[in-house]
């Protein structure tokens, strides 16, 4: 079972993902210019809305981090252990492993880990802490033992059940049993529109400059745009239920969190200067058996607004439009269900199952999957 989101997002005057210039990210598709936000960016943003809004519990949340040796001896402290005694008790259980390195007692790479495997880890140290402690100062060969406490340290980084990694999965060069196939695939959002940079020339003066001096104590330009972001990803429920060891009420819940803090969640770039807080004018949800359709290239042609045209309705009327050209060409025989809401009323809407809220869309989505 596939599920798709097709977002419809009009943001005003804003830069909310920027580049290594600090220039609003764009790309070129249909051989125009587009305003564009990255992937990585809009999943950093989806992660902060599942914990700032406590949709899911903090046991069920990662961290991407390369202090896993701070946050194992933390645990450990906790438990009672004193806390230098618990810091090299933790390197030598790293050090176990065997291909995790460490460089200053960090690992050389972000790990993006669940919580609940930093405290397996901790786990691990405290079941075998006279070996560990015994240990500390002796530079000799690991031996068998240490061996056990390495592959027990490997059982304990298993996903941890944390929904962002089970979401978003993990890389992990030097352990590859323990990677994570992410269960979902989510687009850089581009703009249904050509869009231009413009720059916004600011000043700023001294309040206690004395008035025998004139003029601005500093000044600058930020540079900006304004689009309206056509956004696609998607869930393959499947390897979303593998990644979280079957739990299907969890996965349940990972379905509805996704959906949730995809509409919801917006970029914090530049927002103290813009406030661009505008949420999705139009989001489409396909249920569906098997394949993916992105929608992209029903703006392959850029919306044209015309003198009294509305950038919004346009960009919805072109991606139903372009929805029905796919569907009479390649069929819905594995499609389940189309549901839809929309700021914007439209004729268009025909063959959708339209509903009034983002709670009744996720409703009916449930329903799809049997929920």
């Amino acid at each position: 079972m596939i599920i798709e989101l097709h977002v419809l997002q009009n943001f005003a005057p804003a830069n909310l993902n920027r580049d290594d210039t600090n220039s609003p990210k764009e790309c070129m598709f249909g051989g125009y210019r587009r305003a564009r936000i990255s992937s990585q960016c809009i999943k950093h943003s989806m992660r902060n809305y599942f914990k700032k809004n406590e949709l899911v519990e903090v046991d069920n949340l990662g961290v991407r981090t390369k202090g896993l040796v701070n946050e194992v001896t933390a645990q450990l402290v906790a438990f009672g252990k004193a806390e230098e005694e618990a810091r090299s008790a933790t390197i030598k259980a790293i050090e176990s492993i065997g291909k995790l390195k460490l460089d200053k007692e960090k690992t050389q790479y972000l790990l993006f880990l669940g919580r609940k495997e930093i405290n397996g880890v901790a786990s691990v140290i405290e079941s075998n802490w006279q070996l560990l402690t015994t240990a500390i100062g002796n530079d000799k060969k690991l031996d068998k033992q240490f061996e056990t406490v390495g592959k027990a340290v490997l059982n304990a980084l298993n996903g941890g059940k944390a929904i962002d990694v089970a979401l978003f999965g993990r890389m992990l060069a030097d352990l590859p049993d323990q990677e994570r196939d992410a269960a979902c695939q989510v687009a850089h959002a581009i703009s249904t529109h050509k869009v231009g940079i413009e720059f916004d020339y600011y000043t700023a003066m001294d309040d206690l400059q004395p008035k025998s001096e004139s003029g601005a104590s500093m000044m600058g330009t930020i540079e900006f745009d304004s689009a309206c972001f056509y956004r696609y990803s998607n869930i393959d429920y499947a390897q979303l239920l593998k990644n979280l060891d079957g739990d299907q009420e969890l996965t349940g819940k990972a379905i509805r969190a996704f959906i949730r803090a995809s509409v919801n969640a917006i970029p914090t770039g530049k927002q103290n200067s813009f406030a661009a807080q505008n949420p999705p004018s139009f989001v489409f949800a396909v249920v569906r058996g098997s394949g993916t359709w992105s929608l992209t290239n029903a703006f392959s042609r850029p919306i044209w607004v015309g003198e009294n045209g509305d950038l919004v309705s346009k960009s919805i009327s072109g991606l139903v439009e372009y929805w029905n050209k796919l569907a009479k060409v390649y069929g819905e025989k594995d499609i389940q269900s189309k549901i839809a809401f929309s700021l914007e009323p439209s004729n268009d809407f025909k063959d959708l199952h339209m509903v009034d809220s983002l709670e009744n869309l996720i409703g009916e989505i449930n329903k799809s999957l049997g929920g």
